[in-house]
């Protein structure tokens, strides 16, 4: 079974108007149209057979409404192979009940970003809603590191994470982008090995410039495949999930360059989604 960890949507009334907003702040061209439709048909090109849709509350009156569709998303999953977190807000002060509810309504983890919502990770109130989804029994899956979007954001670099596992000690704690978007050095030293998982979206495939847009050498920087090696093997296969960030990256293209990299066949095929389905589908009740 392969499984996308990583992946984005919007409702089909806005995708086009939001693809191009985030085209234009991040300066990168998309490979999917940011519908639910179009990561389906991502997924059959790439032989993906599960997507896990991350959403992101930027403002905290979004969080019922993308709550709301996450839980219609998942209650067909089995047929459209879309798995729907929830989003939560560091703002949204009911975090408790908007938590239990979501965990009720059979939602597996939620999504937070740092820099989207203007907030350290290590932010109490981040801690707490760490801590009460832990206790709900939900993962949850983080930005982490820099954004293309806003480079000097640096509300999720490895201190900020390495202050929450002291503080609150999460159970099922994903950090995206390989834990910490070209804050790669760092993650290498102080991260890989920690009781975390990582997610491999947005860093070995390459970065396509938007339309008229050029981007230096640099701006287009991703993560060399010797460091992505060394990492995993530090940090160990078994903790490690495939994700690709779509629409931001083509999924095919990701599964192709993993696939060519230095790991095994079974190392692959965990990282592809032995990993993924281990932490989803605990009881197999896919």
């Amino acid at each position: 079974m392969r499984i996308d960890f990583h992946t984005h949507t919007f409702p089909k009334a806005i995708a086009a108007r939001t693809i191009a907003k985030l085209e234009k702040s991040a300066r990168t061209a998309s490979y999917a149209d940011g519908t639910a439709d179009g990561l389906r048909a991502s997924m059959d090109r790439a032989g993906i057979d599960f997507s896990v849709i991350l959403p992101v509350a930027t403002r905290p009156g979004q969080t019922e409404t993308i709550n709301r569709v996450a839980i219609e998303t998942n209650d067909h999953h089995r047929e459209t192979g879309l798995v729907s977190f929830g989003g939560i807000h560091p703002d949204n002060t009911d975090y408790r009940q908007i938590l239990r509810n979501l965990a009720k309504n059979g939602i597996r983890g939620i999504k937070l970003h740092p820099v989207y919502q203007q907030t350290d990770f290590d932010d109490i109130r981040y801690m707490r809603i760490i801590d009460c989804a832990c206790e709900n029994g939900l993962i949850v899956v983080t930005h982490a590191g820099y954004d293309i979007s806003f480079p000097d954001g640096s509300q999720a670099v490895p201190e900020h994470i390495l202050a929450v596992l002291d503080t609150v000690k999460p159970d099922k704690l994903v950090l995206a982008h390989m834990g910490g978007w070209r804050c790669w050095d760092e993650v290498e030293q102080h991260l890989a090995g920690a009781p975390v998982w990582l997610d491999t979206s947005f860093t070995v495939t390459p970065i396509r410039p938007a339309a008229d847009t050029c981007r230096t050498q640099d701006e287009s920087r991703t993560l060399s495949p010797e460091q992505f090696g060394r990492i995993i093997r530090r940090h160990g296969c078994e903790r490690v999930l495939f994700g690709s960030d779509s629409p931001w990256s083509d999924q095919k293209e990701a599964v192709e360059i993993l696939m060519g990299s230095e790991f095994t066949p079974e190392e692959c095929t965990a990282i592809l989604g032995g990993n993924a389905e281990k932490l989803l589908f605990p009881f197999h009740c896919i």
